[in-house]
């Protein structure tokens, strides 16, 4: 089990940027999958992000390939979000998640285990 702490959101305009940072606790962090879910107001929690244990592989949603970029230093217990080009339907609440040696391709929430309390991205027109 990892403890998840999200930061970096704010309110941002069109075509602005911001970088969303997760820090965990823990000395296995190497070993988790970590990806990257938003919720908009009414709407389900949605798969934005995945990347691998060591950081070689990657996995985006449509909506926000070639726009976010994630990445993490395991020797910092951190994974970020990259966020360019910022629309206002990016307005959500950011979430990191792990899990334990996973897959980044299942987008399923119910695959993560361990959640962070999120951070609030709000982009104007």
């Amino acid at each position: 089990q990892v403890q998840l702490v999200e930061s970096g959101g704010g309110l941002v305009q069109t075509g602005g940027s911001l970088r969303l940072s997760c820090a965990a606790s823990g000395r296995t962090f190497s070993s988790y999958t970590m990806g990257w879910f938003r919720q908009a107001p009414g709407k389900d929690r949605e798969f934005v992000a995945a990347i691998s244990a060591g950081g070689i592989n990657t996995y985006y949603t449509d909506s926000v390939k070639g726009r976010f970029t994630v990445s993490r230093d395991n020797a910092k217990n951190t994974v970020y979000l990259q966020m360019n080009s910022l629309k206002p339907e990016d307005t959500a609440v950011y979430y990191c998640a792990a899990r334990f040696r996973g897959n980044i391709y299942n987008l399923d929430v119910r695959a993560y285990a361990d959640w962070g309390q999120g951070t609030q991205v709000t982009v104007s027109s």
